[in-house]
This record gives C-alpha cells, structure tokens and sequence, in this order.
C-alpha cells in the first residue's frame, strides 16, 4: 500500500459506509482520483494551496470545480462573511444584501436586468428552463454541454437511471458548433422548443457565427437563448462568456466563482421573462443566506476594482503558451494535445483506444500528485497561483508527459499504476 495516502484510505472506508461514493459530487470522487493513486479528502487550503488528511501538500489546479478564482481563504472575502456572521445567516424576511448584489450582476452582465439566486448551478438552469416553459407554452428544451442533475437534463444522459422515459422525452441533444444539429430540432413541428440552453463555451472555442446563429434561430423558432455560464461567469470575463463573444440571451445562469467557494448561484435574465418568478415556483428557504451573498459582493468587488480576471487570464496563457511548446518541443503531439480557454484549459489524451485512455489518464492524476499537483487533467487558474507555480507544473510535465507517453508505447503503463485505474462517469462534452 502506498503509506502516502494512509489516513485518505482510512477515511474512505469510514465514509463509505454512511455516504455513498464517499462523497457528494461525483466529480470530487474515486471517479476522478484512483484509490491508493492520489489523496482522497482534504483537510485545509491557503491561496492556491490545498494539504490533504495525510499532511502532503499540493498546488491546486482543480479550485473546487472551477468554483475558486481567487484562491482559499481570500482575506477580503473572509472578512466580509465574517462581519456578516455576527448579524446572522438567515433571516425571516430578505436582507439588503439580495438587492445589493442583485444591482452587482444588472451592472455588470448585458443581458441581466432582474434576477434570483440558488445554492447551485442546477437550481438556476432547472429554474430557466421552467420559466421558458412558462412563457413560450411550450415544453421542449434542445441542450448542449452539462447543466445539473435535475431530471430535465440528466435524462439525456446515460446517467438517466430514475428519470421517467416522458421526462426524457422532453429534452434533445444538439452538437455544440454545428448550427444544422440545432435547425433539425427546430424544425421538428411537433416537438416546438421552449429554450436553447447551452455552455457558451467548453473544450473548443465557439465557431465564427456558431452562439449568433444560435441566437438567431432562437429569434427565429420563438425559443428563449439560454447561456449556462455556470463556469464561464466571472472567469473568462467580468461580463461572462456573453461579454466576451458578444451575443446577448434571454436569460442566463451563473454559479461557480460568483462567491469563490461560497454555496451560491443566479439566474438572470430579461425583465420580461425574469417577471415569470412571480407565476412559477422557484422558492428556497436558503436562496437570501447572507454569507454567501455577502462573500459575492466582495468577490465582485474585487473582480470589478482590481482587475483580477486579467489576471487569471494572463497566467492561464502564460501556462497554456508553455505547456504548448513543451508539446512541440519533446514531440508529445500523437499523444497529448491542450483545449479551451486560458482561465480553463485542458490536457487532452489523443487515443481512440479508451483501455489505453483511462490508463494515461490515471497515469497523469497519479504522478502529478505525487510531484504536489492536484489535477484532474484541467488547469482552473486562480489568481492566488503565483508565476513560479506555474513554471513547477510545467517542468513536472516535462517528466511526466515523456515518462507516459514511453510506457504507453512499450505497453508498460497499467503496470506503472499505483492504484485502481479510472472509469468513465458520462460524457457530456
């Protein structure tokens, strides 16, 4: 056994059985980390830092999903849900602070005029999605890309199981940059679309005239666009992704970074489809919780007076540019390639053999733990990284990437494996 990760092994059968999967998002799981391989649990994290139950320490580049930007325990952040605690969490009628950070949003993102918040990013998708059925009549939804685990959307995907087969029905997939897979679900009569809901962005940037043309046929059909920028919000930009490709939805979804870790989303939209709140039922006892809203206005703050997703942005390049010419430089190209945009960007696997895949894949997560990287094959900058972490986990990949790509070639990698090897959970992009 790999002593390494002891106390992680010891917690995960404890956990096990009282949680199942000893965890509560699949992501977080012995789906993304091989057993005996990499930690399990986590016990702290500082900046960009996170140290795990067995005391090993590690440059985070997972950020809680995407979820961090500005790193752990940002004292700003922790100072305003500080002050807010000694007035109280949760109160019997709203608090200033839903109006305050409300306003926030309407300024800063083109299509918000009104807006609702959630805990997560299921909340706000499910909640546009029923508003667009309201407004529309209509009860069809075409997705693109990963929106929740509410039966309206993950009935599409092969996690389907308990998802009524007339739930399922409902719900049409198209391929993201291909405009005729979206006008051939239009332009089924019987099946007319509430909503267009989609990631403005994942692994490949939108083609020329691919989010206009969705827009366009959105106009066209009389379906609501909405943009899930669950990840995509307050990362790649201080607008979103609508900003930084330049077309406007009906309504739009936000989560992740909005409150750096805090349990927090929004679902904004225009006036006169956000005025649907009043008709429908999107009510939650937690939706006004105080922390959460008060470490969003101070995450905005930062991001608006500070500059820091320039920041982001700037390091994401700066490690995407030299991971790029590592590739190019020790000739990993047939077997490594990078994807996506910089605050989020990807070491993609080329292999049509999915054995040798999830074997490489393992591989990765497993020797990048052990040089004190945590990383699920993704790089989710956070301002809280510094340039000099970013060189270590370019020079642990000039280690790595060559040591993998040999074993895979002489047929040598499950050996190299120090624990279970990694199985797909669905894919969805």
């Amino acid at each position: 056994m790999n002593t390494r990760y002891e106390h992680s092994l010891e917690l995960l059968e404890r956990a096990l059985r009282v949680i199942p999967l000893a965890s509560q998002t699949f992501s977080k799981s012995l789906v993304n980390y091989p057993k005996g391989a990499a930690p399990l649990f986590i016990e702290r994290g500082e900046g960009a830092y996170v140290w795990d139950v067995d005391g090993n320490k590690y440059l985070d580049c997972v950020n809680s999903l995407c979820a961090l930007t500005l790193g752990y325990k940002r004292p700003e952040v922790d100072a305003a849900v500080s002050a807010q605690m000694h007035n109280g969490v949760s109160f019997t009628l709203p608090h200033r602070l839903e109006t305050e950070v409300a306003e926030l949003l309407c300024e800063l993102i083109p299509c918000a005029e009104s807006v609702r918040f959630g805990k997560n990013g299921t909340d706000a998708t499910s909640a546009a999605v029923r508003i667009a059925r309201a407004v529309t009549g209509r009860e069809h939804i075409a997705v693109c890309g990963y929106h929740g685990w509410q039966d309206w959307y993950i009935g599409s995907t092969a996690r389907h199981l308990g998802v009524p087969d007339a739930v399922r029905a409902l719900t049409h997939k198209f391929d993201y940059n291909n405009l005729d897979s979206l006008q051939a679900l239009f332009e089924q009569a019987d099946q007319p679309l509430a909503a267009v809901i989609l990631e403005p962005m994942n692994v490949a940037y939108p083609a020329p005239g691919f989010l206009e043309g969705v827009r366009a046929l959105c106009d066209q059909y009389g379906a609501l666009m909405v943009l899930d920028e669950t990840i995509t919000g307050f990362r790649f930009h201080l607008g979103g992704a609508q900003s930084l490709f330049g077309v406007t939805p009906d309504l739009a979804t936000f989560g992740k970074g909005i409150a750096n870790g805090y349990p927090l989303s929004a679902i904004v939209g225009k006036a006169k489809y956000m005025h649907a709140m009043e008709d429908i039922f999107f009510s939650g006892t937690f939706g006004g919780e105080t922390l959460s809203l008060a470490a969003a206005k101070a995450v905005l703050s930062l991001l608006k007076e500070q500059h820091l997703i320039d920041d982001i942005n700037e390091k994401g390049r700066y490690l995407l540019n030299g991971l790029n010419g590592l590739l190019d430089e020790l000739q990993l190209r047939d077997y490594f390639d990078t994807a996506g945009h910089p605050t989020w960007s990807f070491l993609t696997v080329k292999t049509t053999d999915q054995t040798l895949y999830w074997q490489i894949k393992t591989y990765l997560v497993q020797e990048l733990a052990s040089h004190g990287i945590l990383s699920i094959g993704s790089h989710n900058i956070s301002s809280a990284m510094s340039y000099a972490d970013l060189d270590h986990v370019m020079s642990t990949y000039r280690q790595v990437l060559p040591r993998c790509k040999e074993l895979a070639q002489t047929e040598q990698l499950a050996a190299a494996l120090q624990g279970a090897t990694l199985q797909p959970l669905f894919k969805v992009r």
